[in-house]
């Protein structure tokens, strides 16, 4: 009698597995699935909506994704690594905004390697090198291949306009 209660609670749950939906998938800086419903999961596809965009370079569009994204949840540092980017790529108009953005992002998560070289690559646009290459040396010991694209645009060698620092989509 107890295998088969054990049996159907096990038909049970794997019933009950399929029937819910999966949750939606968190952004890198929050490795736990999302749950479905929440801001948090509204604030996942829109940055994913973001990155495809950014990624086809509609960076308009992709301003307007990532920041729907940050009224759900200010928290995305990947989120405002991307709106950053695609502010720059907008003008120099754009670049206080940008700044304030990648600025944000290094609070949330000092560590995204990203940020690090895309900031350097504004910094040299807004031509302060002592800011670029000290964030060169930071990124040295994050990531050196994105540190030797930041070298190549500090050096006036590469634009710092490929995509290697832009934060992936989730799925």
């Amino acid at each position: 009698m107890k295998t088969l209660r054990a049996s159907g609670a096990a038909v049970l749950l794997a019933a009950a597995l399929t029937l819910t939906p999966p949750p939606a998938r968190a952004v890198e800086s929050d490795p736990l699935p999302v749950p479905a419903g929440t801001p948090r999961a509204q604030a996942v596809i829109a940055y994913n909506a973001g990155v495809k965009l950014l990624l086809d370079q509609r960076y308009a569009e992709a301003q307007a994704q990532f920041e729907a994204a940050l009224a759900q949840d200010e928290a995305l540092a990947e989120a405002h690594n991307n709106l950053a980017y695609s502010l720059r790529m907008q003008g120099a108009g754009n670049y206080d905004r940008a700044l304030k953005h990648y600025n944000r992002a290094l609070e949330l998560k000092p560590d995204l390697a990203q940020a690090y070289m895309y900031r350097g690559v504004l910094f040299t646009q807004m031509g302060d090198m002592a800011r670029a290459r000290a964030d060169h040396e930071r990124l040295l010991k994050l990531d050196p291949g994105l540190a030797a694209q930041l070298e190549e645009a500090i050096a006036g060698r590469g634009s710092g306009y490929g995509r290697a620092g832009i934060a992936a989509q989730r799925d």
